[in-house]
């Protein structure tokens, strides 16, 4: 059964710490579906950008790591820019029921600061950042401009359309994120169906 007193404590502590550059939404009714925000790190491509991450929950946390994915469009070997996938090894046989969903967000953040090609989830961008790291940074760069630094902006409308339903700006945003923009299924995200 999921520790709920454990989860929501987790949440309380990330809301009150705003220096870490990450942050966490509920999404829907329960506690198993969340969203978080990693703040691209200075002195990277990713710098300015804010990476939206999908985390699921099983009944057995935190036994058993969070599911992440970003669906935030990156370019890093450690991410597929297919559909999100992290290799990351606290999100696999590395977990310790110690760590929590801040110590897990805060290690994307500095995945995002220090790639291992040598394990990648994505053999491209891998090769490309071996093989041609001025162009590896470039084209990072240019996904966080795209989808990282405006991603919040194309969404204002939306959000303000679902803030008038009576939810929350920071969970509208973050259902929008999670379903790619379609307002209607981030409504159903948001209901709970």
């Amino acid at each position: 059964m999921l520790d709920l007193n454990r989860v929501q404590k987790e949440l309380k502590e990330i809301e009150r710490d705003k220096a870490s550059g990450v942050t966490v939404q509920v999404i829907g009714s329960n506690l198993q579906r969340l969203t978080g925000t990693v703040q691209g790190p200075a002195d990277t491509p990713y710098s300015g950008g804010v990476f939206i991450v999908d985390i699921q929950l099983d009944d057995q946390y935190p036994f058993t790591p969070p599911k992440m994915r970003f669906t935030t469009k990156v370019w890093h070997p450690n991410v597929s820019s297919a559909n999100g996938a992290i290799c990351l090894d606290i999100l696999k046989d590395q977990w310790s029921p110690a760590l929590t969903l801040k110590t897990a967000l805060l290690s994307l953040q500095a995945l995002l600061s220090s790639p291992e090609p040598d394990d990648p989830q994505d053999a491209v961008v891998a090769k490309q950042y071996l093989s041609d790291y001025p162009s590896f940074q470039r084209t990072a760069r240019q996904w966080t401009d795209t989808y990282a630094a405006k991603g919040r902006a194309d969404h204002e409308e939306k959000v303000a359309r679902l803030a008038e339903m009576g939810f929350d700006r920071a969970a509208s945003l973050a259902a929008l994120q999670a379903t790619g923009g379609d307002e209607q299924q981030a409504l159903e995200l948001l209901l709970g169906a």
